[in-house]
């Protein structure tokens, strides 16, 4: 009998943890308050120059987004295209590394409201150890990260009880080759949102997103409890039109960066940009 309750306790208190991660953080509120066409604005910290970041993170609160991807910038990133990769590599050369980006984000967790989403690579993660990067993601108010290859099965098996303990949501990604299989599995896990890639190319190397269509239709056919974000090559208002159709809204990265590198300040560089895809 008092090893059934002590088992009862662990399942109690597991249920508790994953109750309180979908009421309390940041992701889940803003699906609650906001059910269609959320924008997610994805950036390298430390680019164009190495204490831009928070001046972005600002600059795209005040337009209104929705949720804010920091990107952690990388030597390798093997999902990023051409305009992604290169302004990476300009932030490393400018001295980013993930303790100055925990430091600057800390200098603005009371002032920004709007979630922001860590987009990085494992390896990355693992040097700074797991734990740490957890715990340096909740001091500083950031509400879920985005892993491309943290595989589902080690995150499952070796992770997620440390995700949940610090209450940041790992956010998949899913694919056109994803089998449906694979994103219910992926559905079971997720406690913030299912990142759609709209094409199996890299980011930012294709016109549009309208031949993703069959797929994004299907996704809405599973009727999956975790909403759904597009994202991969989508550059205008047309995009999150059509994106906006089959999902609950998307994600801009490579257009936005480009814009960044307009010759007017960074402040009407972003002003422009979101009202140019926005209105």
């Amino acid at each position: 009998m008092v090893e059934g309750t002590k088992i009862y306790g662990r399942i109690s208190t597991t249920l508790i943890k994953i109750k309180g991660m979908k009421q309390q953080n940041k992701i889940t509120e803003l699906f609650r308050k906001k059910s269609d066409k959320i924008l997610s604005i994805y950036f390298s910290a430390g680019y164009p120059d190495l204490h831009s970041t928070k001046d972005i993170i600002r600059h795209l609160e005040a337009s209104n987004v929705d949720l804010i991807e920091v990107g952690i910038p990388f030597s390798d990133p093997l999902a990023d295209g051409p305009t992604i990769q290169a302004s990476g590599s300009i932030a490393i050369e400018n001295g980013m590394n993930l303790k100055l980006l925990f430091e600057q984000l800390s200098e603005i967790k009371n002032s920004n409201t709007t979630p922001l989403v860590m987009m990085g690579y494992w390896n990355t993660v693992l040097q700074f150890g797991v734990e740490n990067f957890l715990q340096a993601c909740q001091n500083v108010q950031v509400a879920g990260a985005i892993l491309p290859d943290l595989p589902v099965g080690v995150y499952e098996r070796e992770y997620l009880d440390l995700f949940e303990k610090y209450n940041i949501p790992l956010i998949f990604l899913i694919s056109p080759n994803t089998s449906e299989e694979r994103i219910r599995k992926i559905d079971d896990l997720s406690h913030g949102f299912i990142y759609a890639v709209s094409s199996s190319s890299t980011t930012g190397s294709k016109k549009g997103i309208e031949d993703a269509e069959e797929y994004l239709n299907r996704l809405q056919s599973y009727s999956l409890k975790n909403p759904l974000i597009t994202g991969f090559n989508i550059k205008s208002k047309k995009d999150i039109d059509f994106a906006c159709r089959y999902t609950q809204g998307v994600v801009i990265g490579s257009a936005f960066i480009k814009a960044l590198q307009k010759e007017n300040s960074l402040e009407k560089n972003i002003k422009n940009f979101i009202s140019d895809i926005t209105n």
